[in-house]
């Protein structure tokens, strides 16, 4: 790694914490090492500025992850589906979080970019058709903003037709497993705070 100095640091800073955290928190790697049991799965973008176990102040074990471009849930997704499928299901999560943010890059591509016309040859721009779709929806005068918003809204209402959901609320309504609310949220990378859509959606037990 002597050729890498930027990846030798990151060796060194993960030791220096490893440590810290045997000091503070004793049971953490002992008891993470038998299991997980995350209540939450977060749904959000890529981008390196929004770390959601940091935003959150929570620990390794307590947010399960899926992340791409722009915060999609996907139909036709067959990784999304899976992992949703896994969250919901031998997990056990009990709320699921679409995640968007600010400024997000993807968003931004998305809604300088023309109503296709036929299928792009980049990968990109394939996961982005959706989000570009959608940009065109809103009319000419909706902002990034708008887009960022309706975005998120849009994949709260994916992830509730999705197979999986459907299922996990159908073994609730059995009491055969604990209810699970879906949640989109905004966060403002101006201000470091999360915002509640306020588009929650779950079924009772």
């Amino acid at each position: 790694m002597a050729q890498f100095p930027e990846i030798q640091a990151l060796f060194e800073s993960n030791k220096l914490w490893a440590e810290k955290v045997k000091e503070t928190d004793p049971e953490l790697f002992p008891t993470q090492s038998k299991g997980q049991a995350p209540k939450i799965l977060w749904i959000g973008c890529a981008d390196s500025r929004v770390p959601e176990s940091v935003i959150m102040a929570r620990k390794p074990g307590e947010i399960f992850v899926m992340r791409n471009v722009a915060n999609q849930f996907q139909a036709g997704d067959d990784s999304a589906n899976a992992l949703l499928e896994y969250a919901v299901g031998p997990v056990g999560v009990e709320h699921v979080i679409v995640a968007g943010h600010t400024g997000c890059g993807g968003c931004i591509a998305a809604h300088a970019s023309p109503l296709p016309t036929e299928t792009s040859s980049s990968p990109l721009m394939r996961f982005l058709d959706p989000v570009i779709r959608l940009r065109h929806s809103l009319g000419e005068r909706a902002d990034v903003d708008e887009l960022i918003v309706a975005n998120v809204k849009r994949n709260v209402q994916n992830v509730i037709n999705s197979p999986a959901m459907k299922d996990a609320w159908a073994r609730a309504a059995k009491g055969e497993r604990p209810p699970v609310h879906i949640h989109g949220w905004l966060y403002n990378l101006s201000t470091g705070q999360l915002e509640d859509l306020d588009v929650s959606v779950g079924a009772k037990a």
